[in-house]
């Protein structure tokens, strides 16, 4: 079954932090994003500012970089659980993702809106993590594409095990035909960062990942 997963997008350390520390009281697992503000227009906090408490939580890094080695020694401190690098990056990702394995983090690969999955069959072969990224880069709130559901099947004939995670727009009333379009992890940002209770939206979000049917 699908997952809901936070999202800390921000330029603030105060507010990761205190969004950090709300999260962890109903959550294992959050997505930070990382933008250099080349990739991505947005500068976001860069990952030299992303802590993680050892001893609690999944972090996932979700890095909107365009050359990703520079960024290789810092993360490789941090050890994220997860890193995801964009396909459409400047460098060949295939020796960084070699790198974080060999350091025991787990590696992703993100495609945006106009990238086929099949032209980057050698990135997905290599990973643990596919993002379809559906929203605007560095920016939370946006509208989901839905009609990017449509790599999934594409993403799973190349590599039929490999997590499928989806970034952009998440909220309740999409989230539900996002679970079943066969997505593993749901980041969801605003409607949980905006919300006056975000551990209530939190479980909302995931019991509507539960239930059958359509949203009409």
């Amino acid at each position: 079954m699908a997952i809901i997963v936070p999202t800390i997008t921000t330029n603030d350390k105060n507010l990761y932090a205190r969004q950090y520390q709300i999260y962890s009281a109903f959550t294992k697992r959050i997505q930070v994003d990382i933008c250099d503000g080349i990739f991505a227009p947005t500068l976001l906090m860069d990952e030299s500012n992303a802590w993680r408490q050892p001893d609690w939580a999944e972090m996932d890094l979700h890095m909107m970089v365009m050359n990703p080695s520079q960024h290789l020694p810092t993360i490789l401190k941090i050890k994220p659980s997860l890193c995801i690098f964009h396909a459409e990056a400047n460098e060949n990702l295939l020796p960084i993702f070699a790198t974080l394995k060999q350091a025991g983090i787990k590696t992703g690969v993100a495609i945006l809106k106009q990238t086929y999955p099949g032209n980057i069959a050698p990135y997905i072969e290599a990973v643990d993590h596919v993002l379809i990224f559906a929203g605007k880069l560095g920016q939370q709130g946006g509208v989901a594409d839905m009609l990017q559901t449509e790599k999934v099947p594409i993403i799973r004939s190349i590599k039929s095990e490999v997590e499928i995670g989806w970034d952009g727009g998440a909220n309740m009333q999409n989230a539900r035909a996002l679970a079943h379009s066969n997505i593993d992890v749901i980041n969801v940002g605003s409607a949980i960062a905006t919300s006056p209770n975000p551990a209530k939206m939190y479980a909302d979000l995931t019991a509507e990942l539960e239930k059958n049917g359509v949203v009409i």
